[in-house]
């Protein structure tokens, strides 16, 4: 499925990387609620909510691997007609200064490139994540703790009055428990927690700043990780787009030959002729 958005040029509009840069949020959330609805009836689906951001980092690094080594391009770039390209600047030899008149070349992208732009996509958004799930439970725990106490002492006179040698085993039983992994977890905790604001607000500056100035022409990478990996993205042209639609239909040709080869069709394999609906319904949809 490609969406086209109105333009001129191979410089791709601000909306049209807006639209490609939320799409993966959107695609979460839509799979959340999705797999949520699901595990109403399959409660072996709450599993995949626990782990819902290994989940989907797993699912968008392969999307985006995929993507970039067939098309040069994200997963979200690609639907919108989008291609990364590597920036290289001639610079006139009168003046070592670059101007804006100087040449910009793009070319394909290297091999260290496709593998850093899916790090930029998948992986520091993952611990992003983390780092912020992690912010968000020491913030409840210290605001549990500053209105209703720590419960410590209650705890404690608990355990005395239930008797001597049960409160001397459950004390040394907490104190084998209390390892060096713990302590140093509960460090990092509070690491996070005051250093994630000012890690969050560098992060969401830098990116308005990169946007703004992408908005008024003033430079051509839409964000930070663009622009530290040298790539501007830039739409696709006629013969680019018919190129990778005749591939997808070349693999799709490929599929379907090497499934009926080794899998005889009969009445009985009704699994299989339901795997290969889906999967031309979804060649379709993507084509389209």
């Amino acid at each position: 499925m490609l969406f086209q958005v109105g333009g001129q040029g191979t410089r791709p509009t601000f909306f049209e990387m807006a639209a490609a840069q939320q799409l993966p949020a959107s695609l979460r959330a839509a799979l959340t609620y999705s797999i949520g609805v699901m595990a109403l009836r399959r409660p072996f689906l709450h599993k995949v909510l626990d782990y819902e951001d290994e989940f989907f980092s797993l699912l968008m690094s392969v999307l985006e691997t995929h993507s970039l080594r067939t098309t040069d391009a994200s997963f979200a770039e690609s639907l919108y007609g989008l291609r990364r390209r590597a920036v290289k600047i001639r610079v006139k030899k009168e003046d070592a200064r670059p101007r804006s008149g100087d040449g910009i070349q793009h070319s394909g992208l290297e091999k260290h490139q496709r593998i850093l732009s899916v790090v930029f996509l998948v992986v520091l958004p993952y611990f992003k994540s983390k780092l912020h799930s992690i912010y968000n439970k020491e913030r409840e725990a210290r605001l549990q703790a500053s209105l209703w106490g720590t419960g410590d002492e209650t705890v404690e006179d608990a355990e005395y009055f239930s008797g001597g040698d049960a409160s001397l085993v459950s004390r040394e039983t907490l104190d084998a428990e209390a390892t060096i992994r713990a302590r140093l977890t509960k460090k990092i905790q509070k690491i996070v927690f005051s250093c994630y604001p000012w890690l969050h607000a560098s992060s969401e500056g830098m990116s308005f700043a990169y946007q703004l100035l992408y908005l008024l022409d003033a430079t051509g990478f839409y964000s930070f990780g663009l622009h530290a990996l040298g790539i501007h993205v830039c739409r696709a042209t006629g013969q680019e787009l018919v190129l990778d639609l005749t591939r997808i239909e070349n693999l799709h040709f490929i599929f379907v030959n090497k499934y009926f080869i080794r899998h005889k069709f009969n009445h009985s394999n009704i699994v299989h002729a339901a795997i290969l609906l889906s999967y031309k319904y979804l060649d379709q949809l993507y084509i389209s």
